[in-house]
């Protein structure tokens, strides 16, 4: 079997819900996107896809692994009853990165506010360090395949503001959910960035969006030199792969009637 079939075999087999498999398509890209986890083009990739448990998705990962389709240093992590699968390598950088220098901007979003507006993000490098740590010790005790889950301090977290963090944005949101899980991003216009590329397995391309965030329009700014660094430095990981080609990085303004968090 070509390494495209073996991608669609693996998710066909290890990922039906309610006896529906992913479609060939589907497969394709979830193939695009893990092959981008794996290079470390994106650190993590967020599950949804169709809802199926973290333990299904740890049996495709470990049926990739085993192929060698993808490296070992890849691993699933459920997070609150949400499933990544993270390169552990790139999330621990990023991580240290954060609690280095603050790179990642944080936007305060609360339904309370007029406009959005940058926050310190102070609680966001607690998060920061209780991951490494889980993530070092589950790096050397890891033995048996099987998924790390987080506990319950998990629940305590902004999971919007920690997706940001995991998933290698350079800006992510963050509103207070013991007040209200409402924004004030309603008819905000936002600046969408995305970050698209072909996976050239075999002799079909795929292509597929490997990055997609908004920042308000209001503070293009104040957040500008953080994005055009975050392109600089997909750019640079880019050149070092030949795996996916054509990468593509986009900004469209769009002004919606509601934003869901």
């Amino acid at each position: 079997m070509s390494a495209q079939e073996l991608f669609v075999a693996a998710a066909r087999k290890c990922l039906p819900a309610r006896r529906k498999s992913l479609s060939v398509p589907q497969s394709l890209d979830l193939a695009a996107q893990v092959s981008a986890v794996d290079l470390g083009l994106k650190p993590a990739l967020l599950y949804d896809s169709n809802g199926v448990s973290t333990e299904r998705v740890q049996q495709y990962l470990s049926s990739l692994q085993s192929s060698q389709l993808v490296s070992k240093s890849l691993l699933t992590l459920d997070l609150n009853g949400n499933t990544l699968i993270v390169n552990s390598l790139s999330v621990r950088s990023n991580l240290e990165k954060l609690l280095r220098d603050s790179s990642l901007v944080v936007i305060n979003v609360c339904h309370s506010l007029e406009k959005p507006a940058i926050t310190d993000g102070g609680e966001l490098k607690s998060i920061a360090q209780d991951l490494l740590l889980l993530l070092r010790g589950f790096e050397q005790l890891k033995e048996a395949e099987e998924p790390l889950y987080v506990g319950e301090k998990s629940e305590e977290w902004n999971l919007c503001t920690v997706f940001g963090l995991l998933l290698g944005y350079p800006v992510t949101y963050w509103f207070d959910q013991t007040n209200s899980f409402e924004n004030c991003l309603s008819m905000t216009p936002l600046m969408v960035t995305k970050a698209s590329a072909t996976w050239q397995a075999d002799t079909a391309g795929h292509t597929c969006c490997l990055y997609s965030f908004s920042v308000p329009a209001v503070l293009h700014k104040e957040t500008q030199s953080s994005v055009e660094d975050w392109n600089l430095r997909l750019q640079e990981r880019f050149q070092q792969q030949n795996v996916l080609k054509d990468l593509t990085v986009c900004r469209t303004t769009v002004t919606l009637p509601s934003v869901c968090l």
